[in-house]
């Protein structure tokens, strides 16, 4: 009854849960059509003559749990929205014309290698063949002694260019303009004679402030001896002369400093 008829269906697109036409002989592409599924679990293709790529959108198939679409002619990329499908238990995509970089996602790289095998173009993890743009090969030799002769070529330049500039640069106008030159030796004498008497007042600031503290101790030290002194005369007691002689001696030797002070 339902042979040979063509039917369309709606609004019950979203009721269905799976699609399998493994090993048939189909062809062509999938048609992006099959993205707005949104309820699909379970899509099987695999084994069959399909070619194309994958729908970009097939990231909107959120409740996919089974895709094998392997055993087909799929060529390009894979798509990165397949990597935001984070129900997906199982995938297999091998053996078809697939290439490029396995986009990089959590849910992608914890599959095995095998539901990735038989694409040549295909690299990346978990694929053991490298990207090409991953590689770092080394340079040789040759390329190294290259690369130190510019840098060392290009250092020189800039040197001898830097020295033309900024030497003659100064040195051409003082050379060729007397206002400007009369003028840079006037600032580099009032700078010298700025830091001259600078440098002149600073050390008589400091020459003082030493002759106070110098002046200071000299003083207590003689007010400390004469209010010795002076207790043992308020005691009656007679200097002898040897105290006497050594007495007068410190006296005059303090005086003698406080006036050359």
């Amino acid at each position: 009854m339902w042979k040979g008829v063509v039917s369309e269906y709606g609004n019950t697109l979203g009721l269905v849960k799976g699609i399998d036409l493994s090993t048939n002989m189909l062809n062509g592409g999938i048609p992006p059509e099959i993205t707005e599924l949104v309820g699909l679990i379970y899509f099987n293709l695999s084994r069959n003559n399909l070619s194309g790529q994958i729908p970009a959108e097939i990231g909107n198939l959120e409740s996919l749990d089974f895709l094998d679409l392997s055993n087909n002619q799929f060529s390009g990329q894979i798509p990165p929205s397949l990597g935001l499908i984070d129900r997906l238990s199982v995938l297999n995509l091998s053996n078809n014309n697939l290439s490029g970089k396995i986009p990089t996602s959590t849910q992608l790289q914890s599959f095995n290698a095998d539901a990735y095998m038989g694409n040549i173009g295909l690299c990346g993890a978990p694929l053991p063949a490298e990207c090409p743009e991953e590689e770092q090969p080394g340079t040789t030799e040759a390329e190294e002694d290259h690369n130190n002769e510019f840098i060392s070529q290009g250092f020189y330049v800039s040197m001898g260019v830097g020295y033309v500039v900024g030497f003659w640069g100064v040195f051409g106008t003082l050379l060729f303009n007397k206002s400007w030159r009369c003028a840079y030796f006037k600032l580099l004498n009032d700078l010298a004679n700025w830091i001259y008497v600078m440098a002149a007042l600073r050390k008589a600031k400091f020459l003082r402030k030493l002759r106070g503290v110098i002046s200071a101790s000299s003083m207590r030290r003689g007010q400390k001896e004469y209010y010795s002194t002076y207790h043992k005369m308020q005691n009656r007691k007679k200097f002898t002369n040897e105290e006497w002689n050594d007495f007068t001696q410190r006296i005059q030797c303090s005086a003698t400093f406080i006036v050359f002070v």
